[in-house]
């Protein structure tokens, strides 16, 4: 064989070989990732920093969160926003900057906004829009830091570089919001989301990204029409759809409802009682991701802790949404030991 012919083959072999044990690898994660009760921060480390602040995801980040949450509307310019909300007033000073430029229902829409407009505002606390006060009370003061918004792609980049610098394998967990509203508007938000998470590498369930979604419909348009081959979270926010859970099973790979729909109440032995929904999502092959868990707002639950005990231990949920994933992470490493 010709020299030149033989080293191309050598190297040839070796690239596929280097891709081979890539995809091995990333296939491994996934498996064992998924396999392991996981803690999502939920807006970030929000119970701390302002949330959806690249503060309060760095801070998530150090705090030991295995994914770290994204919700994602549309600037005016079609730039995936990290914000939770379609609107802006509620978490920055919109309306300060920005005075006339309300709709008719007195509400700042982000998608009326660039995103280069959106860049000069200041981020805040969430308030309540009546009180102007902080609907937790005891988190990050108002009037303090100076927090800005940001895009999508700034945030995989943070995530990205920390999990360069560090060693760690950090996920992503983009949720698209409110597709419904975007459509109305002219947008179509799921495949410009599709394409970034395309261009950074989030491809299939083998990488560290999971995509969810409250819209039933949307969701199964990305697996089925728009061909995504993520792992997919089908968010669930009323008891009436844990009924629907073999019907999830058809496109996604995971339920995400509110904690609150996983208990019945109190039994007549006054011992709380659960629905069977998390043992069907198991039967079908569905993990469950329940959400919101609070340190500052754990009702029904004399403690925090406890309420991670009922989930984990007594529920079998696979992981949870938190604002304050240190402390989740503390009690999942006490009881692993």
């Amino acid at each position: 064989m010709n020299r030149d012919v033989s080293h191309s083959a050598g190297n040839g072999f070796r690239q596929w070989f280097g891709i081979g044990l890539l995809i091995l690898f990333q296939i491994a994660w996934g498996q064992t990732q998924m396999d392991e009760k996981i803690i999502i921060a939920h807006r970030g480390a929000s119970g701390y920093l302002p949330e959806h602040t690249i503060e309060s995801k760095a801070l998530a980040y150090g705090m030991g969160a295995d994914f770290i949450e994204q919700d994602l509307v549309l600037s005016k310019d079609d730039i995936p926003i990290v914000l939770h909300d379609i609107h802006l007033d509620e978490v920055t000073d919109v309306a300060e900057v920005f005075p006339d430029r309300a709709r008719e229902d007195g509400r700042y829409y982000a998608i009326d906004f660039t995103y280069s407009e959106i860049r000069k505002l200041k981020a805040h606390e969430r308030i309540d829009r009546d009180s102007g006060k902080r609907v937790y009370p005891g988190r990050f003061p108002l009037k303090s830091g100076s927090f800005r918004l940001h895009s999508l792609r700034e945030e995989i980049e943070l995530i990205q570089g920390l999990n360069e610098s560090t060693g760690k394998t950090v996920g992503i967990y983009p949720e698209i919001k409110n597709p419904g509203f975007h459509r109305k508007e002219g947008k179509d938000i799921s495949p410009i989301v599709l394409g970034i998470l395309k261009e950074y590498g989030y491809q299939t369930k083998a990488d560290p990204c999971i995509l969810q979604c409250f819209d039933a419909w949307e969701l199964r348009r990305i697996r089925v029409d728009l061909g995504s081959r993520l792992f997919l979270t089908q968010l669930l926010e009323k008891r009436s759809e844990l009924d629907e859970i073999q019907a999830y099973a058809a496109y996604a790979d995971a339920i995400g409802p509110w904690y609150g729909l996983l208990i019945n109440g109190i039994g007549l032995q006054g011992n709380l009682t659960f629905s069977d929904a998390v043992e069907i999502a198991h039967r079908n092959g569905l993990k469950v991701h329940p959400y919101t868990y609070r340190k500052d707002d754990h009702k029904g639950f004399a403690t925090f802790e406890e309420l991670l005990r009922v989930s984990f231990d007594e529920l079998g949920v696979d992981g949870v949404f938190t604002d304050f994933p240190d402390l989740v992470s503390k009690y999942l490493e006490k009881v692993r030991h």
